[in-house]
């Protein structure tokens, strides 16, 4: 639109005065000496006024309006978070002052979760030192981590032994999956006297559901596919993805529908745990006609350009066009931080935290999967008969045979 369009005057003086007096009411930047005296809340929001700097403060404001505003916090986390330890600093006290409701995160990090847990050791390793050296020596790398190779087979075998269990022996979902094997590691965590517990077993205490979008991509499953093809029929462990991606929607259903509450999305990384919760407000609302929003608070720290057409990159603004993050989120609840999770998260987590006030009871929305998938079904047989013209298609059929001349 131009000024004449929207009523109002197109002389530049007049232009100019409003800008002007719009810009006036800007935030002045102009940081003091720092002196060491001061806490994380105010050296975040007093001195980082500029460029990733601002982005991080916008990010510790929207997670601790997420927290103090009891808003329904999802969390995703991709790439090798647990061998350095993120979920140890970070994503497990934030579970326990009840600032996490749910997760979703790979396989990967939560079979590498379990290393420690029976006395492996991830340690700090040179880069560059050579990876034919390091194969020879069985010891494996993750960029500038390393441990022996014995972990993995000893962490094999723990799966193996708990996924033989009469309790998995049934079709689940991976949140099913997840806190049954939470349970079974805390009873191990209590017997062997671990003091920093797993992320599993923190979950499960917690009663925070853990979706993996990608179950088969790791080897938690690798250990499934190994007991199938060695006990055959006896062995009754399937996962059901259909019923995982409907409990991630009524999931969200349940916050916004049942509880009405705002929902946030705290994005560490990109990949398949990214959009496996953001595609849960699709889901309602493209695929089955339920009426959502989307999140209304999207924070995501990655390290990809925004502009290559990735999914792991793409800000609030793209997803809303998908209907995964509301307009409001859009225009005042989103930050994309371009930058190394692992370089800022902790610190951010530090600072909200330093907060005694920023705490919640556990929301335990584990205990509300039966519930929540049971309303979102009621809603979807309530749209039975304007959701069968969805499943219809006039499909092109076969040309006709040539006459024989």
């Amino acid at each position: 639109m131009n000024g004449a369009t929207m009523g109002k005057s197109t002389e530049p003086g007049a232009t100019r005065a409003g800008l002007r007096r719009d810009f006036e009411r800007a935030k002045n930047v102009h940081p003091v000496g720092i002196t060491g005296k001061e806490r994380p809340h105010d050296i975040i929001t007093r001195m980082f006024p500029a460029y990733v700097g601002r982005q991080e403060r916008t990010a510790y404001e929207l997670m601790r309006r997420s927290s103090r505003e009891d808003t329904c916090v999802f969390l995703t986390f991709s790439g090798a978070m647990t061998p350095a330890g993120l979920h140890q600093s970070s994503i497990i006290p934030l579970v326990e002052r009840g600032l996490v409701d749910c997760i979703t995160t790979t396989g990967a990090n939560l079979y590498h979760d379990a290393h420690r847990v029976i006395g492996h050791r991830i340690r700090e390793i040179d880069p560059v030192a050579g990876d034919l050296q390091y194969r020879l020596a069985r010891i494996i790398r993750i960029y500038d981590l390393g441990f022996w190779e014995e972990t993995l087979l000893e962490t094999d075998r723990l799966f193996s032994a708990l996924l033989l269990k009469p309790a998995f022996q049934r079709r689940m979902t991976t949140v099913e999956l997840h806190f049954l094997l939470g349970k079974y590691i805390a009873q191990m965590e209590d017997a062997l006297g671990v003091e920093s517990p797993s992320l599993l077993a923190t979950a499960w205490r917690h009663g925070v559901p853990i979706f993996v979008g990608a179950v088969q991509d790791g080897s938690i499953f690798l250990n499934i596919v190994k007991l199938k093809r060695m006990f055959g029929s006896s062995f009754k462990l399937e996962i059901d993805v259909n019923d995982d991606v409907f409990e991630m929607g009524a999931m969200q259903h349940h916050c916004f529908a049942t509880l009405g509450k705002t929902m946030a999305i705290w994005i560490l990384g990109g990949g398949v745990p990214k959009n496996y919760t953001l595609q849960g407000e699709p889901l309602l609302d493209q695929i089955f006609g339920v009426p959502t929003h989307g999140f209304d608070i999207d924070v995501q720290f990655c390290v990809d350009p925004v502009d290559n057409g990735a999914l792991s990159s793409c800000p609030a603004g793209e997803g809303h066009t998908w209907g995964k993050v509301s307009a409001e989120s859009v225009a005042t609840g989103s930050v994309y931080v371009h930058c190394d999770v692992t370089a800022v998260f902790p610190w951010l987590t530090y600072a909200l935290l330093s907060d005694p006030t920023v705490h919640k009871k556990p929301r335990r929305l584990y205990d509300a999967r039966g519930l929540a998938v049971q309303n979102l079904q009621r809603e979807i047989d309530r749209r039975r008969k304007k959701l069968l013209p969805t499943i219809a298609f006039d499909l092109p059929r076969k040309p006709a045979k040539a006459k024989k001349r």
